[in-house]
């Protein structure tokens, strides 16, 4: 199976990573919430090993994201410090499990074990899932601010919206399936709009993002503006 692993400690991702490797399954270790969901971009994996504290964006946060809840990911939650009712959240949010540190490896070879039949199923529906439908979108220009997680930052500009993602042209030093976080105040004189996000396409002369964690109110309103754009 194709096992994502999100752990911020590096000798702890490693020893996953080996017996994962030992079982024979296929690996892939990231160090945060916001390197998974980019991950998430370019492959849906079997199961999710999610650490449950992590440096920026919590594994619950995770948990809680659009992207993540759509495709159903076959989530265990680990942690070492985590509460009664942490662990109770994370199984209300998806989480197939949870698991405390240190994680027993006969435990956690018995729950990849109980997924491995269903695997070959979930592929075919993330693949189904991985097709976007393009929607309408506006020409129109307006400052944008992008927030790599580490905290890296740039200023941008708006070419192209749509109720789910936008294209910017910036200087932004960004790769296919980056997360990031956008800011920025439609032209329309509301409030600021604060979503994160992924870099689906990056070109000469820009780079289209998807929105990921976009509030109902916020797509609505967007999908009214370039509505109202689009009128002749």
């Amino acid at each position: 199976m194709r096992v994502l692993v999100v752990e911020d400690e590096e000798p702890l991702g490693e020893v996953f990573r080996d017996f994962l490797a030992e079982m024979g399954h296929d690996a892939t270790v990231v160090r945060s919430a916001e390197a998974a969901l980019g991950s998430l971009e370019h492959q849906r994996p079997d199961a999710v090993l999610l650490d449950i504290n992590l440096p920026g964006m919590s594994g619950l946060d995770f948990l809680q994201l659009r992207p993540v809840r759509d495709a159903a990911l076959a989530i265990v939650a680990i942690s070492g410090v985590a509460t009664e009712s942490q662990a109770r959240e994370c199984l209300r949010l998806g989480a197939l499990d949870f698991v405390g540190k240190p994680v027993p490896m006969d435990r956690l070879n018995e729950v990849l074990t109980f997924l491995e039949p269903h695997a070959l199923t979930r592929r075919r529906t993330e693949r189904a899932r991985h097709e976007r439908r393009r929607g309408p979108r506006a020409r129109i220009g307006f400052p944008v601010r992008i927030v790599e997680y580490k905290g890296t930052a740039w200023d941008g500009v708006c070419e192209e919206l749509s109720a789910t993602g936008m294209k910017v042209r910036s200087r932004a030093g960004l790769t296919e399936g980056a997360a990031v976080k956008l800011l920025f105040t439609p032209p329309d004189g509301a409030t600021p709009v604060e979503v994160i996000s992924l870099a689906v396409r990056v070109d000469r002369d820009g780079t289209a993002f998807s929105f990921v964690h976009l509030a109902n109110a916020e797509a609505k309103r967007l999908s009214e503006l370039v509505q109202r754009l689009q009128r002749p």
